[in-house]
């Protein structure tokens, strides 16, 4: 496939204009995410649209709304939609989040999210790509105080982020009364102790606590280990 395309089994990214590419992060959080029954999913931030086509695989019959602030990762979205075979399940819409929580009414069973997360860091010098990278758009508590309005009682709300501002958001979110119900910590490779990315999942009710830890290589460069193949394969054409 050319650069502009990202194949996967069931559908084809297009992402030649999108603020954001297709990446391990967005991956791994549509792989690890289980929707359990859920009929109406928010994906905010959706950039290519690929989360939202990742549940719309795994969920059969839920209603997913994607929303992007950025017009032209909506559109791109609403494009590889268009073209795949979920495409009447799936609502792309090019608004913020913040202005989204102020006009929708209804709650939604599952809020998931591959957040912008760069706090102190200089931002980019492409627009689009600097605000869907950076909290200066959507801060952690304007994304947690707008999920709390649109989770329902019962709903999950996910997300995925590096090690110390995931310790940050959970600090933050618990403090509004959320709790966190399941952990996976990511590391790249097994010779390496350090966390890269951290997969939470909040709920407004409290619930039995389950953690778990990733490894993605074993030690070369795409050499996967067989727990990361198992929980992609649905999706990645060589697994």
């Amino acid at each position: 496939m050319p650069n502009g395309f990202f194949a996967f089994k069931q559908f084809v990214i297009k992402q030649e204009q999108s603020a954001m590419k297709v990446g391990t992060d967005a991956v791994l959080l549509g792989s690890w995410i289980k929707p359990n029954g859920a009929e109406t999913i928010l994906d905010i931030g959706t950039g290519t649209g690929v989360i939202a086509l990742m549940l719309a695989q795994k969920s059969k019959a839920a209603h997913i709304t994607a929303i992007d602030i950025d017009k032209n990762s909506a559109e791109e979205a609403a494009f590889n939609v268009q073209q795949s075979i979920f495409k009447d399940r799936i609502e792309v819409r090019h608004i913020s989040f913040q202005e989204f929580v102020r006009q929708y009414k209804s709650q939604f069973h599952l809020i998931v999210t591959n957040p912008p997360y760069f706090v102190g860091s200089l931002p980019s010098s492409q627009i689009n790509r600097s605000n869907a990278r950076h909290t200066s758009v959507l801060s952690f508590e304007d994304l947690i105080g707008g999920v709390k309005q649109l989770l329902s009682p019962k709903g999950k709300f996910c997300l995925i982020l590096p090690k110390m501002e995931a310790t940050q958001f959970r600090e933050l979110a618990e403090a509004e009364g959320f709790h966190l119900s399941k952990l996976m910590r990511v590391r790249t490779r097994a010779d390496k102790d350090s966390e890269k990315r951290q997969l939470m999942q909040f709920e407004i009710t409290p619930s039995e606590f389950e953690e778990e830890t990733l490894i993605i290589e074993k030690g070369g460069r795409h050499d996967f280990t067989e727990e990361y193949k198992t929980l992609t394969r649905d999706f990645y054409v060589n697994f």
